[in-house]
């Protein structure tokens, strides 16, 4: 479990970390590059006018073998090869690049309704773990979730588990 709450409210954020090998101006396409994106994010992103922008729409499709799903957006911060920020859905993902002996500390934060975050922090524990290279195990994202709920649970309350539709595991 990597993740840490940062309670805030009605919107609490969940705080992630990961080093990579790789500069910060690589780490960026890992971020706003589709074939970057392929590897680790958990659903497509599609930027309206193709270019990362302030106020750019974004369209979030998630696989149909996932979840019958599509999430709307906005770019709210482009700092390359710094920072990114945009709304999610009803979140906001924030991530921060710091450059480390060569690599890149990437720092993400999740704004998010109370509910939602053991759910968001296991999932975001498994795909950073993608997106450094490390395959997660088929039931990683349970384990994850329990842990995360066990920790949040008494600061946040009930913590919901997969949307409705999800067709994983």
């Amino acid at each position: 479990m990597s993740g840490t709450l940062i309670p805030n409210g009605e919107y609490p954020a969940v705080r992630m970390e990961r080093v990579l090998k790789d500069p910060p101006s690589v780490v960026w396409s890992a971020l706003t590059e589709p074939d970057g994106l392929a590897g680790w994010f958990p659903c497509g992103i599609v930027v309206a006018g193709g270019a990362w922008r302030v106020g750019a729409r974004l369209t979030f499709p998630f696989p149909s073998d996932v979840i019958e799903m599509t999430l709307e957006g906005e770019v709210l911060v482009v700092d390359e090869p710094h920072s990114l920020a945009y709304t999610w859905g009803g979140d906001t993902l924030r991530f921060e690049l710091h450059e480390r002996d060569g690599g890149t500390l990437l720092v993400l934060i999740n704004e998010l309704p109370k509910s939602t975050a053991a759910r968001n922090a296991a999932g975001w524990e498994t795909c950073l773990d993608r997106l450094i290279g490390l395959e997660p195990h088929d039931d990683a994202w349970r384990g994850s979730f329990e842990d995360y709920t066990k920790a949040f649970e008494p600061q946040l309350g009930p913590q919901e588990g997969p949307p409705e539709g999800y067709k994983g595991d």
